[in-house]
């Protein structure tokens, strides 16, 4: 019997074209005969606080934590404003890596814009990396259970 990992995925939401880049590659993991639940930060909102306040803040931080401590593999969008020609990850999804990492949860990097270099402590904290569109479409054939180390050729700083 396949294990159905959970995944808890990484990457910014702020825009509509960050959405659409987290749902294609959502679709992608749903196709994934390796993959069971998916956590998506953003899609279960803190709603017994006013946004950003200190109670939210603290509510929302602790549920994601929560999250990549109980999911079996990070997967992290690390394009941020791609429309806006801004290459650099999320911070936030950058930090996410970073604790998973920590605590031994493994990382897969995913990103659309292939081009720019990628900061070394990221590049060499991913287990897998999907860099570009074609290479993106194959995570839906990626085993999960078996974590293949995936390397991309890249630049990196």
């Amino acid at each position: 019997m396949t294990k159905l990992n959970r995944v808890y995925l990484a990457g910014p939401f702020f825009s509509d074209q960050q959405k659409e880049r987290l749902d294609k590659i959502q679709q992608l993991l749903e196709q994934n005969d390796t993959i069971g639940d998916i956590f998506r930060p953003g899609k279960d909102e803190y709603t017994d606080a006013e946004f950003g306040s200190f109670e939210w803040q603290t509510a929302v931080f602790k549920h994601d934590i929560n999250n990549i401590n109980i999911s079996d593999i990070v997967v992290a969008e690390l394009d941020y404003k791609l429309e806006e020609k801004l290459s650099e990850p999320d911070s936030g999804t950058a930090w996410e890596c970073g604790y998973a990492f920590a605590n031994n949860v493994p990382v897969i990097g995913v990103r659309f814009d292939q081009e720019p270099p990628l900061n070394l402590m990221l590049a060499d904290s991913l287990t897998a990396f999907f860099n570009g569109e074609k290479s993106i479409d194959q995570l839906k054939d990626y085993d999960f259970n078996v974590l293949m180390t995936r390397y991309e050729d890249i630049k990196v700083f």
